[in-house]
């Protein structure tokens, strides 16, 4: 079994170092990417006092966690995955945060379904931060308008942008952007950045890294 706790205290010491290089006391909010992970890695963190998770299923999730956030109230579970429109009902019920709103018809659904009884509170819009035609999220030229209407229109609470920017690629020129996306439309938080490059992500201003091989190990 990995060691997690030693993981994350390493990756803490990694941007607390930086922090304090540049002194900022910017807070870096930490996922562990769960997905494919079985209870036992779940329950690893959780000994180890961590209870911020990330899951790209709706169903996996509901197997996995359903009965953790009983006994755990203090875990708090994102959706990074592309969410169907189908599945919006039930990762309302799971997820306390959906990182991946990406288009108008999940807009509209999550308009419809969501109530005063939904877990779900926060939203981030994924941004396909390079117009990769594989990948979900809203473009960049589309952004700020779609921004401007799920805030206005559909009256969610946009707390965040997240992106994945291309695999082999200098990710901070993506990351860049994807801040200057945030500023313009005085969004605070930014969820970017994985196991593989985190530390580009917090040097350009994330406040939210998912991070999976990292923490758990290979899959």
């Amino acid at each position: 079994m990995i060691n997690f706790a030693k993981n994350l205290e390493k990756i803490r010491e990694n941007i607390d170092n930086y922090s304090q290089n540049i002194k900022t006391q910017r807070k870096i909010n930490i996922i562990a990417v769960s997905k494919t992970f079985g209870q036992e890695h779940i329950l690893t963190a959780i000994n180890s006092g961590f209870y911020c998770f990330g899951e790209n299923k709706v169903q996996e999730s509901k197997l996995k966690f359903s009965d953790l956030i009983i006994k755990f109230p203090e875990i708090h579970l994102h959706m990074i995955g592309r969410l169907q429109t189908n599945k919006v009902k039930d990762a309302l019920k799971i997820f306390h945060t959906i990182q991946t709103l990406d288009r108008e018809k999940l807009g509209s659904e999550i308009k419809k379904t969501l109530s005063i009884n939904s877990l779900t509170k926060n939203f981030f819009i994924q941004v396909n931060i390079a117009d990769e035609p594989q990948k979900s999220g809203i473009s960049i030229q589309d952004s700020d308008e779609f921004i401007k209407w799920c805030q206005n229109d559909l009256s969610l609470n946009i707390v965040g942008l997240m992106c994945i920017p291309p695999y082999n690629e200098n990710s901070e020129t993506y990351f860049i952007q994807l801040k200057e996306i945030a500023v313009r439309n005085n969004i605070e938080n930014l969820s970017m950045g994985m196991s593989s490059d985190y530390m580009n992500a917090v040097r350009c201003g994330a406040t939210h890294i998912r991070l999976g091989e990292a923490l758990f190990g290979k899959r």
